[in-house]
């Protein structure tokens, strides 16, 4: 998505880092260069008001539950996968291997 305007902060960048930014997990400096960019760019700008529309709605439907404590060590032990740069199984976090054993 863009909307064909060069700007300082590529609009691919902005859409790759953009969960970041909702839950202000990215420094500062970076926020700014963001804020800049959805005050050029009515596209991402867009995007952003959807995407924190969603975060919204399920936090408002879902922010209650609580999440099974299996379910979340699997989901945090993918989390540091991925961040150690380790090959990710491709697999569904819910599945039940076929023996029973999770």
């Amino acid at each position: 998505m863009s909307c064909g305007e060069p700007h300082e902060t590529d609009c691919s960048e902005v859409l790759d880092h953009l969960y970041e930014f909702l839950d202000h997990e990215m420094p500062d400096s970076d926020c700014t260069k963001f804020e800049t960019h959805f005050e050029e760019c009515s596209p991402c700008l867009e995007k952003y008001g959807l995407e924190q529309a969603v975060k919204k709605l399920v936090k408002r439907c879902c922010g209650q539950d609580d999440v099974p404590a299996d379910l979340r060590a699997k989901v945090m032990g993918r989390i540091d996968l991925i961040r150690s740069g380790q090959a990710v199984p491709d697999q569904d976090l819910t599945a039940t291997p076929v023996d029973g054993t999770a």
